[in-house]
């Protein structure tokens, strides 16, 4: 009898284990497998870019030169360069980023270390998050009526601008929002501790902490700032305009809207085919040297941080 027992009680010890073998393996095997799954999603993400890429440059490098990239366009842009609409968007990404970046980062910081969780602070990020998926077109039509027509500003460069800061506001708001939340409690503690205001604690211990992640919500506006057609198209963008904006009450040229007319409705589309590629080209390049500044930027604070 005690023999038979201590086989059972054996037999049980061995299954346990040969179970927890079993669950083991079985965890492995789910792992690799995800693993495997994410590397393939990252490695078919990437070769796409790398087709959509490939295929840009091999049929816009031809048209690179420096009288493409210095001249003023002729002959209803046909001949000559895409100079202004270059000077353009780079106005148009500092115009309304100097008005959405520091509004979206104060209205951040009130909603994330000043507002409590009320009902009117819920109604606000449920507004956050509308805006952030309404259609650009919409923000077209509305900088039309708002900026256009009721401000009184004209077809312009800051009528477009105030359109497209207020495009990108919700992005930089949610980006911002998450760099807040992300730094620890512990800067926010010690240093009430030592009897500093909260001003000066989010001024001085919590932004510089947060500053890596509120440029990366400033890279993605970038971005879309320089790929954004329909809310210029109602705003202020033109079609040929072989002169640069004199102040910020004029009509402009930007690379999107130039790339969109030139493709759909220009003057002579299979002549213009390698302008066509060439301004996609110069485009990605100002996107990409713009948003290479702005990781450089968020890799001196996050070194800086460290230290």
């Amino acid at each position: 009898m005690e023999l038979n027992a201590e086989v059972k009680e054996t037999d049980s010890k061995v299954a346990r284990i040969q179970g927890g073998l079993s669950m083991r393996l079985n965890a492995k095997n789910s792992e690799k497998i995800a693993f495997a799954l994410l590397g393939l999603s990252a490695l078919t993400v990437m070769g796409f870019v790398l087709v959509i890429l490939g295929y840009i440059i091999y049929n816009g490098y031809s048209a690179i030169n420096i009288e493409f990239l210095t001249e003023m366009p002729r002959l209803m842009m046909t001949q000559g360069g895409i100079y202004p609409a270059i000077v353009g968007t780079l106005y148009l990404i500092i115009g309304s980023m100097s008005v959405a970046l520091p509004v979206g980062v104060m209205a951040a910081i009130y909603l994330n270390e000043y507002a409590g969780e009320t009902r009117t602070t819920w109604l606000i990020e449920m507004a956050i998050n509308n805006l952030a998926g309404t259609p650009s077109v919409v923000f077209g039509l509305f900088g039309l009526a708002l900026f256009v027509k009721y401000f009184g500003f004209g077809p312009s460069l800051l009528s477009s601008s105030l359109t497209l800061s207020l495009l990108i506001i919700p992005v930089i708001i949610r980006s911002t929002e998450e760099a807040l939340i992300a730094v620890p409690k512990e800067y926010r503690e010690s240093s009430l501790a030592l009897g500093v205001s909260k001003w000066q604690t989010i001024r001085h211990a919590v932004l510089p902490a947060a500053i890596p992640g509120i440029i990366t919500g400033s890279i993605l506006s970038i971005g879309r700032v320089a790929g954004e057609t329909a809310p210029i198209l109602f705003t202020g963008v033109a079609y040929f305009l072989p002169r640069l904006p004199d102040s910020i009450y004029s009509q402009f040229m930007a690379l999107p809207y130039h790339l969109f007319v030139l493709a759909t409705a220009g003057t002579n589309i299979a002549k213009t085919r390698p302008i066509q590629y060439g301004t996609a080209l110069v485009l990605l390049l100002l996107v990409l040297c713009l948003n290479l500044i702005a990781v450089l930027i968020r890799r001196h604070y996050k070194n800086k941080l460290k230290i």
